[in-house]
Order: C-alpha cells, then structure tokens, then sequence
C-alpha cells in the first residue's frame, strides 16, 4: 500500500502566472516577416511568464488520445500543422528559404544534429539549431550560431507568435497549437526573422506525421540508429517504425543513414524508392582519411561514431549543394537499391568541427571535487546498451586515480512507457552500491522552474512509478520482495522512501543528489540550496558514503532527470 499525501502541491497544479498584466496587451501587436522593422516588445512580459503561458499549451490526456486516434489520417495531421502556421504569419513557402537539414532515428539523431550543426558553423554559415527535449531551460530547443536564444528573444518571439495565433482562436473554434507544435512554429518564426543560413531540424517523434514534416523542400535528410520506442504511436514492430521515420523523405532530396538491421533498412529502400529520393548508407567512421591519426569526437561513446559519420556525410553533401548549386539531380525513375556512400577526406573544419562538438546530457562527465557525475538521458534500451559500456569505462579511468574506496551510485527514472525493467537489467553488471530513484521534480520547495514543469502526469504516479522501479532491481538482484512499500511523508516536507537494503526512493531530485553526496559537493550545500532532512535511519546509512575516497553517480534513464540534476550541478544553465 503506498501512502502520497502532500506532494510539492505548488507545482502539482497549474496557475497561469503572468505576473505583471495580461498578455493579450502585447497580442494585439502585429509583425511582419523578415526584413521589416521588429515589433515592440513590452518589457513587463518577461521570460517566466512566456514559460508559464507556454505550458498551458501541454498536451493533456484526452488531447493526447485525440492526437492518437487521429494518427491514422497523416494529412490531417499535416493540414492541421500549415493552418496554425499559416496563422501565425508564416507560409509553408518560407521554410524553403531555411535550407534545411531534417534528421530523424530512435537514438543518436540528437547528437547527429549537434555534430552537423557545429561542422557547418565551422564554415562560418549563421546557423538554427531546433531539438527536442529541453535539458534545464525550453529556450535550449532553439539555437543560434550553437547557442540557446537569449531570454529576451524568446520572449519576444514567443508573444509574436502566440498573440497571432490567440487573436485568430475565435474563427477557428478556439484552437490552439500544442505545447511541441507550438514550439516548433516558434522556432521556424526565429529562423527566419534572424536570418540563418541553414537550420538543422530534429524531428520530434517519428517522422511521417510529426509536425516538422511540413517541410516541403530539406536540402538533405538524415536516419540515425532504428529501434523500438514510442510504440503506440509509431507501431509496436521495428519494421512500422522504420516506415514512419522514412516519412521524412521527399522527391528528389537525398537522404543517408547509418547501418541498420536487415528488416528495417529494406522499409528505408522501399520508402526511397516509392518516393524517389537517394538512399546511402554511411561508411564506418575509420573509412574516412585522415592523416594525424583517427577522428577524434568531442561526444564520448563508441555508439557516436555512427552519428559522426552520418553528420560528415549530411554536411558534405549540404555543402555540395551550397557551393554547387547546379548540380542535376537524377530523375526519380533511377533511385533503386541502396548507395554505399564513400568515407572522404575531411576538411579541416570538419575534423574540428567533430572535435568541439558538445551536446549536454548525453554521455557527460562532471568532477566536482571528490564526486563526480556521469550523465546520460539514454531512456531505450538500445541507448541504454550503449551507455553500459561508455559508464563502465569512463568510471573505470577515474577510479584508477582515485587514491582509494570507490563507490558507485546509480540515480535512475524513466517516463511513459519506458521499459524500465529491460533497461535496469541492463545496468546490474555495473555493480552500484547504492540505486536510487526519483521522479524528474527538481525540488519539493515552492519556487518551482516553469521550464520544468510538466502537467501531463501526476506526482503520485511519478511515484508510485519510481517505487516499481526500486522493486525491478530488487528482483533484478535477487533479493526478496517485502510485503509492503510505503513511502513516508512528513507533515511539512516530503523527505524521503523507507530504506530497504541498498535501495531508496526520494520525492525530488534534490533530495536525492543531497543524500548520495553528503555535503560533499558544494554546489548542493551553498546557501541558496535547501538541506531537505532525513530521517535518522536513511542518514546512517549513508556512512559508507561519507567515508568514500569518491563517490561515482551515474545519472540515466531520462532526458528529464538529467536536466533536472544540471539544474542544480550547473548554476549558469539556469542564467
């Protein structure tokens, strides 16, 4: 019987919270396209209302079934995304004059748009970068010149956008974009007002349907490494998968990928040839020449190499087109079968480019001082397969200098319908002495971020969830299961879940990250950091903890978790 009471009520709730006046002041402001006079901006709408007024446009359950019923009708989809563009101010027709590049895959296609993002900013090309999820702030999403847009951008942006799309409510049934499709219109709207010289798109879910697929013309299309997730949505086979991400395709556009199983790339060549496009598949990244030895990646990972490579092959063939720009392309009629493409000798730019790129949150390590943080949002069990390995080497190379006992701690969540259990199994061998868990909410203090909200699930489901997960690894490890799992509340602040054996349940993520490093990483016990207490048997058996040489925390399962823990690890993230 699990007993919730009291939960961080604040955040658990929304109340819109634009706190100086309404912003329907500023809706009724009009603006143009490129090249006119910016519209005035009020001053007292700031950040944090934008944020607040943008998570009222989260998609909730029913919306979300809609959303699912309606899958079946892709058009639909599709017409619904250029009617809320179109009411915005922007034509489906502009987007060409982005020269985009349109990237999709299960896993790595986030840091395939980070590697192709930096290479091409190399050149010294104005670039967008536009991605899915936000790690610590929204405004991440969206990139200029490798950068998130300034506060005071996506304030202004964000009221052009959304006073447009109020004003015109009314006429179209009282409608309104949800929370990513809205985003995405937003990002395009800051492409085009701030003038990049190309933008790398991510898809968000899928690809035949998702809303960045109203692109008509990319320059060039990319598939990362395929794989089971969001199967009510995308199909529950790797096969339906593979068709959806083949969505993004269009006539006459090339599009590469990486090695994929044999089932799912004859979909890809199926899908290339029913739409005519080019289909190559990217060669091994050692296949590239180069003189001063092999290709170094500012992303850690043997799994990188493949999206290094596919980032090589998107940007070269983006720069061909840039520089040729009357290079024919073949008619449809003569793409058939797939293309090997070939390793070549990359520019300088692109071996620094490869080098410099960084990409928060993925396979991220973080010393500070006798603590240190190993951060991956792998949430499949593919990415979980590849961060085992990148974790257990990575950690292996700090303990041998670490002058004594180490201990490893895990620090897990996993949202939707995450497989949880398949990606513990995975991280048993890793051998952690302690596994903790907790819900992705950064604190259970009142001054919550808005950028971190999300209303689209309880905290007593985000919970009770964490609590399944510390009963799979208690089964994964073979221990006995008890007959009851309460997690205890206190009467003012929620502390922290009964300790069972090596395993715990805190209610936020600081709690958690206060606990596993016993004051001893600085930045978690300065004094804008609110000690959350303990209960005295959950502070003994920290012990061992505080008489570590180190302490090893490997922080996975979620995008959301580690953005969260960033939050508080990184002050400036939040500046």
């Amino acid at each position: 019987m699990v007993r919730l009471s009291r939960v961080w009520e604040r955040c658990s709730v929304f109340k819109p919270c634009p706190r100086h006046g309404s912003w329907r002041d500023f809706a009724q402001v009009p603006f143009k396209r490129s090249g006119a006079r910016a519209a005035p901006r009020l001053p007292r709408m700031d950040y944090q209302d934008a944020v607040c007024t943008l998570n009222t446009l989260q998609t909730n359950a029913s919306a979300l079934e809609q959303v699912r019923r309606e899958r079946g009708h892709p058009q639909l989809q599709l017409q619904a995304m250029k009617g809320y563009l179109q009411r915005a101010g922007l034509m489906v027709e502009e987007l060409d004059q982005l020269n985009i590049i349109h990237v999709t895959g299960t896993k790595g296609k986030g840091s395939t748009c980070a590697f192709t993002e930096q290479i091409l900013r190399n050149y010294g090309f104005r670039t967008g970068f536009y991605s899915s999820p936000h790690l610590v702030q929204v405004r991440e999403r969206i990139r200029i010149d490798g950068q998130p847009i300034s506060k005071d951008l996506f304030s202004k942006y964000f009221w052009q956008v959304y006073g447009r799309l109020d004003e015109t409510k009314d006429a179209h049934g009282g409608s309104m974009p949800a929370y990513f499709r809205f985003l995405t219109i937003l990002a395009f709207h800051v492409f085009l007002q701030e003038k990049v010289d190309l933008a790398v798109i991510e898809v968000g879910i899928g690809g035949a349907y998702d809303c960045t697929n109203i692109i008509r013309k990319p320059w060039v299309c990319g598939i990362s490494s395929l794989g089971i997730d969001h199967t009510s949505i995308l199909g529950d086979t790797i096969e339906k998968i593979a068709w959806q991400k083949a969505g993004i395709f269009k006539p006459g556009v090339p599009a590469f990928t990486v090695k994929q199983p044999e089932a799912p790339m004859t979909v890809l060549q199926q899908q290339a040839e029913e739409i005519g496009c080019s289909l190559s598949v990217c060669p091994e990244l050692d296949e590239y020449e180069v003189e001063d030895g092999p290709l170094r990646l500012g992303l850690a990972g043997q799994h990188q190499h493949s999206n290094a490579s596919l980032a090589l092959q998107l940007s070269h063939c983006w720069l061909q087109r840039r520089y040729l720009p009357d290079k024919r392309l073949q008619p449809a009629s003569e793409y058939k079968g797939l293309i090997q493409a070939n390793g070549f000798k990359p520019s300088p730019g692109m071996v620094k480019g490869l080098q410099d790129t960084e990409w928060p949150g993925r396979t991220q390590t973080l010393k500070h001082g006798r603590v240190t943080y190993f951060l991956d949002g792998a949430h499949t069990t593919r990415s979980m397969q590849a961060c085992v390995p990148w974790f257990s080497e990575a950690a292996a190379q700090h303990e041998r200098s670490a002058g004594g006992p180490v201990l490893r701690v895990l620090l897990f969540n996993a949202t939707g319908e995450r497989d949880c259990a398949a990606m513990l199994k995975l991280l048993v061998p890793c051998h952690f002495d302690f596994a903790v868990f907790c819900p992705n909410i950064t604190e259970t203090i009142p001054t919550c971020n808005a950028d971190q909200q999300n209303f689209n699930v309880s905290v007593e489901s985000m919970l009770t969830r964490c609590l399944d997960n510390q009963q799979s690894w208690r089964v994964l490890n073979g221990e006995e299961e008890k007959a009851t799992a309460e997690l205890l509340i206190s009467s003012n602040l929620p502390l922290v879940a009964e300790l069972r054996t090596e395993t715990l349940v805190f209610p936020c993520i600081l709690s958690a990250l206060q606990w596993i490093t016993q004051g001893r990483d600085s930045v978690l016990t300065n004094p804008a950091k609110t000690v959350i207490p303990v209960t005295s048997c959950v502070a003994d058996k920290a012990a061992s903890l505080r008489e570590a040489a180190e302490i090893h925390v490997l922080i996975t399962g979620s995008l959301h978790l580690v953005g969260g823990v960033l939050k508080h690890l990184d002050p400036a993230s939040v500046s």
